[in-house]
């Protein structure tokens, strides 16, 4: 029997998952986690053979999990598992050699495909463990290849596999649902006409083509392939550059980039579309989806804009964004209503005086559209509990109690602590200190500040009361988190 463990914060889906393992043939489970630091110490103990990781989950990531970990326990099988299905996370995954990437809701049909996949994997390694060693063929296309290697190390890699070639091309196929039925057929068309190894990671196959080979001529290749292979499913590709053997990891990330600007689309059309798609989105998920997701949807948004445009035509832009933003989560636009804007976006936009007056002042007025939005979009607090809110976001980093925030929403420290138990699940004390520990986690990945200074910017005055606080929320001291964040996925 295989182990699993279970990584996910949500309790249903660590339910539904144990649930369907039950009737799994070779699989039994061995253990769930819920956060990132429970997950690294059940690895260690346990040594699962799969394991099912959420990528958000409180403390580290799946992802930063995956990269601490894969070294150590290489035979080990992940899947991601997560409710967004994102190119930048695939984009991560990839050099860590992750096996599946599954979006939830997730299907019994699609988990019992995937347990499938995993034991024919699993049972393949079994029957001929000298099949994959240690820096064998699929390793080095799932991380080697993706760093600088030395005249010898390449040397020694082209021996080992028989590479018929000094120089490379790159080529990642981007193939959707389709990737199952047709991606094997793909890539025994291909290899008639090239000398070709390949990997099959999610929904995208990576292959490495072997000789001096001309790209133009590749690109029309695969194509044709998929074209032929493919009548009226979405595919996608991107294709490097052709490069020495040492040399290749260039080409992986210019295959990278090429399958990234395609997905996106070119030219000043696909621009404008794109910039629409990520209003639509940034507007449907704001409010709803997590925080550092509807972040980085903004952040693309106005790099696009600024970056195509001169700087007060980009400015006049955003200030439409934020239009429709304050709208969707105050209503201010919508009508005839007694509401407000939280703040005058054309005069503060248009006021900049660059780019990087820009990038400070638009990070601070965006949390503060998303703390409105999550507010407006959880169940329609009431309006104290609103005000309370807002004025300990906005005065954290100082000394503020209970009743500062009750005077502020006017009402009494009781009453404005029951609401806090009724709709938040917390007490105050409990919501300002998660609060805080959360921007300090910030400052600390931005380096900009040490330990003392980050204590006091967060509203605490003893540095080593602080540290103790950190510890007991993230499960780290403020250095060990620091070094941590600094470790390259």
């Amino acid at each position: 029997m295989y182990r699993v463990l279970i990584v996910d914060d949500e309790e249903p889906v660590l339910d539904s998952y144990e649930f369907m393992l039950k009737s799994a043939n070779s699989f039994t489970l061995a253990g769930k986690a819920r956060t990132g630091y429970d997950a690294l110490k059940l690895i260690n103990e346990l040594q699962p053979d799969l394991v099912f990781m959420d990528i958000n989950i409180p403390g580290r990531d799946g992802l930063a999990v995956i990269a601490e970990v894969h070294k150590k326990y290489a035979p080990m099988v992940f899947i991601l598992s997560t409710a967004y299905e994102r190119f930048d996370l695939a984009q991560r995954a990839i050099p860590l050699g992750v096996f599946e990437y599954l979006v939830k809701p997730v299907s019994k049909k699609t988990f019992f495909a995937a347990l499938e996949k995993v034991r024919e994997h699993l049972d393949a390694r079994t029957a001929e463990p000298e099949q994959e060693p240690e820096g064998g063929i699929q390793r080095y296309l799932r991380k080697t290849i993706w760093k600088a290697a030395g005249q010898g190390e390449w040397e020694q890699y082209r021996e080992k596999f028989a590479f018929p070639s000094d120089k490379g091309i790159v080529c990642i196929l981007e193939l959707g649902e389709a990737a199952e039925t047709y991606g094997n057929t793909i890539m025994e068309k291909l290899s008639l006409r090239y000398h070709c190894r390949h990997d099959f990671n999610m929904n995208q196959r990576f292959c490495l083509m072997l000789g001096d080979i001309d790209r133009d001529e590749l690109e029309a290749c695969v194509e044709k392939v998929c074209r032929e292979t493919l009548p009226g499913e979405e595919y996608d590709y991107g294709i490097g550059g052709l490069y020495h053997g040492s040399e290749l990891f260039q080409s992986c990330g210019e295959a990278l980039e090429d399958l990234r600007r395609k997905l996106n689309g070119n030219g000043a059309g696909g621009l404008q579309n794109r910039e629409r798609q990520r209003i639509i989105q940034l507007r449907r998920k704001t409010g709803i989806a997590p925080p550092e997701e509807t972040v980085k949807l903004f952040d693309d948004l106005w790099k696009d804009v600024f970056g195509s445009r001169e700087f007060a035509v980009a400015k006049a832009k955003m200030v439409s964004v934020f239009m429709f933003l304050m709208d969707d989560c105050t209503g201010c636009y919508s009508g005839h209503v007694e509401v407000s804007p939280p703040f005058n976006a054309a005069e503060e936009i248009m006021a900049l005086p660059d780019l990087a007056a820009w990038e400070g002042w638009a990070a601070s007025a965006f949390e503060r559209i998303q703390r409105q939005a999550n507010l407006r979009r959880s169940g329609s607090f009431p309006l104290p509990l609103v005000k309370a809110i807002e004025y300990i976001h906005d005065h954290y980093a100082e000394s503020i109690q209970l009743s500062d925030a009750a005077d502020a929403a006017q009402v009494s420290a009781a009453y404005l602590s029951r609401l806090f138990s009724e709709h938040l699940k917390a007490n105050f004390i409990d919501y300002i200190t998660e609060l805080r520990i959360g921007q300090a986690e910030k400052f600390i990945r931005e380096s900009r500040m040490n330990i003392k200074e980050i204590a006091f910017a967060v509203g605490y005055q003893d540095p080593n009361y602080f540290s103790k606080i950190f510890k007991k929320i993230t499960g780290l001291s403020p250095r060990t988190f620091g070094a941590r964040a600094e470790e390259p996925l």
